[in-house]
């Protein structure tokens, strides 16, 4: 039976009627004007800030600012610049198209970006002091990414070709052709046959080189069945032009039969004439290669290097290779962090990297001669570091503020914000306060976690939980502003939030997180309820006997677990994108490599493996009442295993509601169904549980 609810317009006044929020009102911010507890409409109007870019003299930041336009579904962006002295920004482009990807010219004079203007996505160059801006290029196919060389006479840019194709126009007339044709039927004989959320069709991310002034392009890696950019995720950030401009280096994986369940991305090099076909750099190291960055003067490339083959969460080594002789070396061997972005210092004396770091992102300096690592933002989440000779530019946030551009010193002794897009919106909502706490988890172990308050706390008062179950598994809830897992959406609807970091976690040593391989329901559950057991023993204000536990991919794995393993600890359960049976998970899904190195190998090789945290065995124990979400595109965890739950539940007369998007992958990422979704979780869990302050 479908139960409806209202249309994604009307859902914002809805979410109030579904879960209304409790507690005395905050003091307005000035007269006459209420805050409102946060909720997913504050959130979706939050302007998000990426893709900083300082200029060549040092004095500004280009970047790119998204922003909501509800009625058409979809955030469109446009291109801002900020000066580095804090003094204000100014927008560069408006467009109802959108803006991205804006590069300064190596004068600074211009700003080159993309734009759909055209209707297809191609290079459009304006005066960085602000104009009209006008068309560069008008290649028959979408420009997908661009990166400029330092002589500003060419372009390296990323299309989608079909790689037996010598002409743009070739590949261009076979997507019309397909798309046009009676029949859409494809065959495959080798894997992967679908990645992510779509079907492979042939065609591979390839590097070219463009002249705009003569219309000249080479593509530098002509003929190739290889993706760099890599798909589904892989960006400009694993490619990297030296500063000479002759060479090119870019993260890819050959075309191979195991492409299924080999992780091997290797780094390449190609002289910018594409003359000679791409060399691999990386030959014998067998785990995944990316992030390259060239030194200052050219003559040292630094990468990350995950060491073990066919293991996605490996930790990020930092390799130095010297350009001429070859010669590699470890930086930093011993620091136990597992790096996300690494970029120079203008003066090649260090390093500047991101990580996870005991729930939080972090940003450090690595010294290249000693391989000290010193922290520069250690609390919430910093990411995009580019540096300056004074310092560093980056974007920040945490669980209480959406991320806004700052600049530091390299030794964290001075900060300024330079963007507060979002200042008056922050004023006119209220959020929870939170705290991180430890507690003693699996194996004696100590575990971090995060608590964060309802809105308009009371201390004489109890209030349910939402207990937030992260992804991954090798991942982090960390002090980070989340738009589709955000814990102020349960604090501003009258719940307390507990966010915990169980075995396998990010940002608390290697031997951490390799903790859950094969032991996925072991360690992870033990933490989860030691966790949920310790915040309740320290906050008096938590209500034990109304607890809902939530969360996807893993999460939703988890929750599945949970109802197994622990049916009378919850009220309800939200299962989004769950694992319900791990044996069959590996026949389904798409990456190979995962299953294989989280169960130990291939399930008629290990059956034992794959049946030791099966959620699937124990369904007959359930009986908690769960909501069951799932997207339709979802390649990763497919569909049937969310069937599969829901037909479990149903069948033995256990509370259940099935959300299905048609149009979603493993994450709901357009507005209105993200209005939908918080209205559906909500809903559920005040159905279930009641809100705070009805006790």
């Amino acid at each position: 039976m479908q139960i409806g609810l209202p249309s994604a317009f009307s859902l914002f006044t809805a979410l109030v009627t579904l879960v209304p929020a409790v507690g005395a009102g905050q003091p307005p911010v000035d007269a006459g004007q209420e805050r409102r507890p946060f909720d997913v409409q504050g959130m979706l109007e939050m302007e998000r800030v990426s893709d900083p870019v300082v200029s060549p003299d040092g004095t500004q930041v280009l970047y790119t600012l998204s922003s909501l336009d509800l009625a058409a579904n979809r955030r469109r962006t446009d291109l801002w610049i900020a000066n580095l002295d804090g003094s204000g920004s100014r927008r560069l482009t408006s467009d109802p198209s959108s803006d991205g990807t804006g590069r300064f010219s190596p004068d600074g004079k211009r700003v080159y970006f993309l734009s759909s203007r055209s209707g297809s996505s191609q290079v459009w160059v304006v005066d960085a002091a602000g104009g009209e801006a006008s068309a560069l290029t008008n290649l028959p196919l979408d420009v997908l990414g661009m990166a400029l060389f330092p002589d500003d006479e060419r372009l390296l840019l990323c299309v989608d070709v079909y790689p037996e194709f010598e002409k743009l126009e070739q590949t261009a007339e076979r997507v019309a052709e397909e798309a046009a044709a009676p029949v859409q039927a494809r065959a495959y004989e080798t894997l992967l046959a679908r990645h992510w959320d779509t079907w492979e069709d042939g065609r591979r991310q390839h590097l070219i080189v463009l002249r705009p002034s003569t219309g000249e392009w080479t593509d530098l890696m002509a003929g190739l069945h290889m993706d760099a950019p890599g798909k589904p995720f892989g960006g400009f950030d694993d490619v990297a032009i030296a500063p000479d401009g002759s060479h090119v280096v870019f993260a890819a994986k050959e075309a191979a039969a195991d492409n299924a369940w080999s992780t091997d991305l290797d780094l390449w090099m190609v002289a910018v004439d594409g003359r000679q076909p791409p060399v691999c750099l990386t030959p014998n190291r067998p785990g995944a290669e990316s992030g390259p960055v060239f030194s200052p003067d050219g003559r040292t490339l630094a990468y990350l290097s995950m060491p073990r083959a066919g293991y996605e969460a490996d930790r990020r080594q930092i390799v130095l290779r010297d350009r001429n002789t070859g010669e590699e070396s470890l930086l930093a061997a011993d620091w136990d962090r597992s790096p996300g972005e690494i970029v120079f210092a203008p003066d090649g004396s260090a390093l500047l990297a991101t990580a996870d770091h005991l729930g939080n992102h972090a940003l450090f300096s690595v010294a290249l001669n000693t391989g000290e690592v010193r922290p520069v933002v250690e609390r919430g989440n910093a990411a995009a570091p580019r540096p300056l000779i004074d310092g560093v530019v980056f974007l920040h946030d945490d669980l209480k503020r959406p991320a806004e551009l700052q600049w530091s010193r390299f030794d964290g002794s001075q900060r300024r914000a330079l963007t507060d897009h979002n200042g008056a919106r922050l004023k006119e909502l209220r959020f929870g306060d939170y705290e991180q706490l430890t507690f003693t988890g699996a194996k004696g172990d100590t575990v971090h976690a995060y608590v964060v308050r309802p809105v308009d706390f009371d201390g004489a008062k109890k209030y349910p939980v939402a207990f937030l179950i992260h992804g991954g598994p090798q991942g982090s809830f960390g002090d980070r502003f989340h738009y589709r897992w955000n814990p102020q959406i349960y604090a501003g609807a009258g719940y307390a939030a507990i966010m915990v970091d169980f075995h396998g976690s990010t940002g608390y040593g290697q031997a951490f997180t390799d903790a859950i391989r094969g032991d996925w329901g072991g360690a992870p559950f033990e933490d989860l309820m030691a966790g949920l057991d310790a915040a309740l023993g320290r906050f008096d204000y938590l209500d034990g006997t109304r607890v809902a536990a939530l969360g996807a991919s893993y999460g939703g794995y988890m929750i599945n677990w949970i109802a197994g393993q622990a049916p009378d600890r919850f009220r309800a359960l939200v299962n989004h994108d769950g694992i319900v049976d791990t044996r069959m998970f590996w026949f389904d899904t798409e990456e190979l490599w995962f299953p294989e190195w989280e169960f130990g190998g291939l399930p008629w090789q290990n059956a034992e493996g794959y049946a030791r945290h099966n959620p699937a065995l124990h369904v007959g124990k359930w009986k908690t009442p769960m909501l069951v979400i799932q997207g339709a595109k979802d390649f990763r965890v497919v569909e049937t295993q969310a069937l599969a739950t829901f037909t479990a539940l149903q069948r033995q007369g256990i509370p259940s509601r099935f959300l299905y998007f048609p149009d979603e992958n493993h994450w709901v990422t357009r507005p209105q169904n993200s209005v939908r979704w918080h209205a559906e979780v909500l809903g559920w869990l005040s159905r279930h549980m009641g809100v705070a302050g009805d006790r």
